[in-house]
Parts: C-alpha cells; structure tokens; sequence
C-alpha cells in the first residue's frame, strides 16, 4: 500500500480540494486563507509539497488530487490499528467503545456491514 500519511495541516488542505474540485490554484489560495487563514506562500509550499509526494498535481494552475479521500483514510485506519492494537479490529473497536452507547439504528447498521464482510 501506498504511503499516504499526511501532516494535519496536510489533510486540512486536501480535504479543501477534495470538496472544491476542480480547483484552480488562485480559487485554492482563496480557500486556504478563508478557510486555514494561510497566506499565499503557505498555500503554495504545501502544494507543492503534497505535489512532491504525488498527492495532487499542479497542471496548467488546476489542482488535481491524484488520492481520494477514502484512500488516505484506509491507510490512516489501518495504521492506527496496526501500530495501536497489534493489528487487532476487535481491540480498536473495543477501545473505541469504551464506555459508549451505540443506538440500535448504528447497532444495526454495524451488524449489515459486518455480514457483508464475512467470508
């Protein structure tokens, strides 16, 4: 699998491109300021990093996401359950459910998920 670890700062800003592609890198800028509060040169070197790590691309002023969102966020989950928990699904989950209610429309809806996943 890919390395998509991203920065905090990182994800903040490509969660502004997943949400307003297509995006040109002055709407970009714009965004990033309203959004992050950025000047202009962060905007840019963050691109450009994220552009060096083959996250997005800069074609002609358009900014490209060249991830999904749902990408980053699987290796993101499994990172955290492989250096958290060994691997283990079941202990993140009883870890994250400490102490937590789940309403039966979640319950339920866990359950279907977990059936579609069984072999």
């Amino acid at each position: 699998m890919k390395d998509y670890k991203l920065a905090e700062s990182e994800y903040r800003f490509m969660k502004i491109v997943w949400e307003n592609q297509p995006l040109t890198s002055a709407n970009l800028v714009k965004l990033c300021a309203e959004k992050l509060g950025w000047k202009k040169s962060t905007t840019y070197t963050v691109l450009k990093r994220l552009a060096e790590k083959e996250m997005v691309k800069n074609d002609s002023s358009n900014i490209i996401p060249l991830v999904t969102q749902k990408e980053v966020q699987l290796y993101e989950s499994n990172s955290v359950v492989s250096r958290s928990f060994d691997g283990s699904l079941p202990g993140f989950i009883a870890a994250f459910m400490d102490g937590k209610k789940l309403s039966k429309e979640d319950a339920d809806r866990i359950r279907k998920m977990i059936e579609e996943f069984e072999e």
